[in-house]
């Protein structure tokens, strides 16, 4: 199976390297990345092409946003599953794509996700949240729950037949489309409690308190629940509760 890896990039010169390295050094060797690149003004896409891989692809113009670019990145793919890896991220470690791949042969899901590991923006050494996952159950977003996006990889013939990114929900459309496949279209999923990324603490969704909050209004909206106090009252202390765990849970190797 190819794997199709999109990577969103605008001025990453500082982490695309790490990036590009982590998927360079997989034993799996049937993939594609496919940079989807906002016109940088830095050295981004110099140093993307010093690098002189055949396997990476880059598309260089303005776009309307990271899942704008995503979609793109889908459109243009040619694997048979799409993995989503930002450039401030990077693969765990030398293995995730074969376990992925192997995993989708021998289960056949629609969809397969995992674990998830913040670090400092500025010290890759340093674990900040442990974003642990578990199987999905129905009625599980209400409750604040979701995957970790990045971990999100999905069969290409899936996003066809359901649907790509919702632009337009800004950065809760990660939220929308998971809980579309999951929820409402019900794709079958394989959860593998094994870490697929780690991913530098400050990305566009966690970078202010205001985003926050505004992306947490609109995934209301998405649920259906903003006006419903009860399950309101749900959602919001299951969340808290689950991003504290987060910060108290540490990942074991």
């Amino acid at each position: 199976m190819k794997i199709s890896i999109i990577t969103p990039t605008y001025n990453s010169e500082d982490t695309i390297l790490t990036n590009i390295e982590s998927v360079l050094s997989q034993d799996y060797i049937n993939w594609e990345q496919i940079i989807i690149d906002n016109i940088s003004t830095d050295k981004t896409l110099e140093f993307v092409k010093n690098k002189k891989n055949k396997k990476i692809k880059i598309i260089s113009e303005k776009d309307l946003g990271i899942f704008d670019a995503i979609n793109k990145g889908i459109e243009n793919s040619t694997g048979d599953i799409i993995s989503i890896l930002h450039s401030d991220d990077y693969y765990d470690n030398d293995n995730v794509l074969s376990m992925i791949a192997s995993n989708f042969k021998k289960f056949n899901p629609d969809v397969i996700y995992g674990n998830l590991i913040y670090v400092k923006k500025n010290d890759i050494n340093s674990t900040l949240r442990f974003w642990k996952s578990q199987n999905f159950k129905k009625g599980l977003f209400y409750k604040g729950w979701s995957p970790p996006h990045p971990t999100f990889i999905i069969k290409k013939k899936i996003y066809e037949k359901y649907g790509k990114y919702n632009k337009e929900l800004g950065n809760s459309s990660d939220f929308e489309l998971m809980f579309r496949m999951l929820e409402i279209r019900k794709c079958t999923f394989l959860y593998l409690d094994k870490t697929f990324i780690k991913m530098r603490y400050g990305g566009s969704s966690n970078k202010s308190f205001s985003n926050i909050i505004k992306q947490n209004l609109t995934i209301l909206k998405i649920l259906g629940i903003y006006n419903k106090p009860i399950k309101l009252s749900y959602f919001i202390i299951y969340k808290i509760c689950n991003r504290i765990m987060q910060f108290i849970i540490r990942p074991t190797k």
